[in-house]
């Protein structure tokens, strides 16, 4: 379940996640849970199977998110989170300090990024803002470059660039025996692409200063994307290209890891409505990003397309108001303290 372009490259890049390493694509906990019991009729795809992963063919892919921000509520979700709450989350991460650093992990573009900063420079008007992004897509990272240059309000923010992902980042830190804190860590729709969520998050919550907090966004436990991917993930053609997780899988790793953390719920939908359109091209692609499936509603098998077309309509999934399908595309996000 692909949310962003900014971890998918590396995936391509460098292979698969390694077995053993919190992969494939469901939490060790769940995968057996998952694995057709819910849906006993469908068996996971075989080798023979003509459907293939979304993130076999980049430019698909590409085209399928594009149209899923269109008609996603999701940015303006988020946005409306740094407005309203992330002032009270940054209270007091640079109370006393001079200089304030924030790791941005998966950082992409930079859209959120500057946001964020934004809300943080406010807070501490005379601090100095280090800001340093960790992002793998060499193309993501030069839109991030342009939009720093373009801006005109990033006075005492200091910018520094790895291209690397998370799991690169960690290992060299560990291999140049570097331990940096920060005030402020931020994860946002890119623990997906990890090799074992729980110790990723464990790790940069290791990095956090005395007051500093730890932000991570998820597809909700409570939306539709959980009553679709609990059911029918199974059956999704995964090829180990990235794993499912949400906001309510979290608490169990953070409760057994002893940590203190908030939960907020953002709502969000995604008009569905062409998905029953047969043959409608953004329909098609819409259906793509929500099974993680290249063409699924032309290689995806009748029953399962059936079934899966039924699941949407459904009040676990979506909403239907005059006569539109919303699926319920909810986001949660967890705040973890120090």
């Amino acid at each position: 379940m692909v949310r962003d372009t900014e971890e998918m490259q590396c995936v391509l890049q460098h292979g698969a996640p390694e077995e053993g390493e919190g992969s494939p694509f469901f939490l060790p906990a769940r995968r057996e849970e998952l694995q057709g019991a819910a849906c006993p009729l469908l068996q996971p795809p075989s080798m023979a199977s003509p459907m293939r992963n979304l993130l076999t063919d980049l430019d698909r892919y590409v085209q399928s998110f594009r149209v899923f921000l269109e008609r996603s509520t999701e940015h303006q979700s988020m946005q409306g989170f740094v407005e309203r709450h992330l002032p009270d989350v940054i209270a007091s991460i640079g109370n006393g300090k001079s200089t304030i650093n924030v790791l941005s992990v998966g950082g992409g573009a930079g859209e959120m990024d500057l946001q964020i900063l934004s809300k943080i420079r406010a807070r501490y008007p005379g601090a100095t803002i280090n800001n340093d992004v960790i992002e793998p897509s060499a193309d993501q990272l030069s839109k991030y470059k342009e939009r720093v240059a373009q801006a005109s309000d990033l006075e005492n923010i200091k910018f520094a660039w790895h291209k690397e992902t998370a799991d690169e980042y960690e290992s060299r830190m560990n291999a140049e025996k570097k331990t940096k804190k920060w005030d402020f860590i931020h994860m946002i729709q890119m623990l997906y692409y990890v090799k074992d969520i729980p110790a990723t998050v464990r790790y940069f919550h290791s990095l956090l200063e005395s007051q500093g907090k730890l932000l991570i966004i998820l597809v909700s436990g409570k939306s539709g994307w959980e009553t679709l991917w609990k059911k029918y993930g199974s059956s999704f053609p995964l090829e180990d290209l990235c794993s499912y997780v949400s906001s309510g899988d979290l608490p169990r790793m953070l409760d057994s890891a002893g940590l203190k953390y908030q939960l907020y719920e953002l709502p969000s939908h995604l008009d569905i409505t062409s998905c029953f359109t047969e043959g409608d091209k953004d329909g098609e692609l819409l259906l793509d990003f929500l099974t993680e499936t290249l063409d699924f509603a032309k290689t995806a098998p009748p029953e399962l397309k059936r079934q899966v077309m039924e699941e949407l309509r459904k009040p676990g999934c979506s909403e239907i108001r005059d006569g539109k399908v919303f699926f319920n595309n909810s986001q949660g996000v967890i705040v973890v303290e120090p």
